[in-house]
């Protein structure tokens, strides 16, 4: 592995104007990092990785490098790029596990985290490291959001999210509340009460969206984002539906092909797939077969009944009247998208939403409550991990320029 890792170190040409930093939306400093491995200086890389993005091993595994660092990177317009996924993993993972963080004296000030997905957890990390005291509150029983319960493990295994618990959050003093939703037994106000100075919300997208079509409540119809959650307890079936064909789409096809369906029809309304060219190869690679230019009209026992979509000259699709047609299936899964739950919205006052029940934040994370920051898709809508990181260091140093503003002698 460390070979190879070299190998593929030693073609990069060292760019001054490194495309493909411009193109990581964390602006990772890409050159400066495989260059100091190649100078042996592993732990300085792996540091300045970490001091960019706290969680650049998850990224190194779950990031579209395709279209972010390695999609532009200068070799790839006449060859293959330099694939700084596996450096970054390498480098990460390495650093990682034979490092111990320096715990930060305390500041005496208090931040709940509300939300263990990638933005809480980044904020979590960086306001620790700035003395803050900091307590993440979850709803499942593990850290992680859509990170463990939403990507497949063979994409990110949850060993890396246990390594981080570990590293990262409790080597740091981090509290974490697992089985615990901010809106029921405790609310906002709650913890305000108790001190906390800033309160952060960061609890994602998990309302899946549904198709507002007859036969959705049958039994034999399931959401991706509840299957993704926890496979293992749904009974789907030889042959599946797959509608919908984004990246997360493609991930409960091949988790539901790894746990025992034979035949798995993904399919998609527009004549291609929204999904990354990689994810898609790997899907029609173990077997997923797509149909395009299909809208689902209603859903029954037997199976889902589709009809032709057409585009017209200005672009608009619509349905072809009498191409209705029957595609058999055991089980048919809904993977279209997902939207916030509002318990924590209608259990707090002060806190505006937009029409799609996201919070409303500024730039810096800024809701329309004072003393509480939001962002990641709770804010965004559906996003990439590295946006949701990159867009929470911000918002981290916002939180971390209010709470000093609450210590700052008033001017005389």
């Amino acid at each position: 592995m460390a070979q190879h890792v070299l190998d593929e170190a030693r073609r990069c040409l060292n760019c001054k104007n490194s495309q493909c930093q411009k193109g990581c939306p964390i602006h990772t400093p890409i050159p400066q990092v495989i260059q100091l491995l190649l100078h042996g200086q592993l732990d300085e890389a792996g540091r300045i990785l970490y001091a960019n993005n706290p969680l650049t091993t998850v990224c190194s595994l779950v990031c579209n490098h395709e279209n972010q660092c390695e999609g532009h990177c200068i070799l790839g317009k006449k060859g293959a790029p330099v694939h700084f996924s596996t450096i970054e993993q390498y480098i990460s993972s390495t650093y990682s596990s034979r490092t111990i963080p320096e715990k930060v004296p305390s500041n005496g000030m208090r931040v709940a985290i509300i939300g263990a997905g990638p933005a809480g957890l980044t904020i979590a990390v960086i306001l620790a490291s700035r003395g803050y005291q900091v307590t993440i509150f979850e709803g499942k029983d593990k850290i992680g959001g859509v990170l463990r319960y939403g990507i497949p493990e063979f994409r990110l295994p949850k060993s890396v999210l246990d390594e981080f618990e570990y590293r990262h959050l409790i080597l740091n003093g981090i509290k974490f509340r697992p089985n615990t939703t901010i809106g029921t037994a405790i609310t906002i106000d709650d913890l305000f009460r108790d001190g906390y100075q800033s309160i952060f919300i960061g609890t994602g997208v998990w309302q899946p969206k549904t198709l507002h079509i007859k036969g959705e409540t049958l039994g034999n119809v399931h959401f991706g984002i509840n299957y993704l959650n926890n496979p293992d307890s749904y009974r789907l079936g030889e042959n599946v539906i797959v509608i919908g064909a984004g990246n997360a789409a493609m991930d409960v096809a091949r988790t539901a092909l790894r746990k025992g369906v034979r035949h798995l029809q993904c399919f998609s309304r527009d004549d291609g797939v929204a999904a990354s060219r990689h994810e898609f190869q790997y899907a029609v690679l173990e077997g997923v077969e797509f149909i395009y230019s299909k809208a689902p009209v209603e859903i029954v026992d037997e199976g889902v009944i589709f009809a032709d979509v057409v585009t017209d000259e200005s672009g608009e699709r619509h349905l072809v009247e009498g191409s209705e047609q029957l595609y058999p299936a055991d089980s048919v899964i809904i993977s279209i998208s997902q939207g916030p739950r509002n318990r924590i919205v209608s259990t707090t006052s002060g806190i505006a939403t937009n029409d799609r029940g996201l919070i409303s934040a500024d730039d810096s994370g800024h809701t329309t409550r004072p003393g509480i920051f939001a962002s990641g898709d709770v804010v965004n809508g559906s996003r990439t991990v590295v946006e949701a990181v990159a867009h929470s260091k911000l918002v981290a140093d916002a939180m971390d320029a209010y709470m000093r503003s609450l210590t700052d002698e008033p001017v005389t």
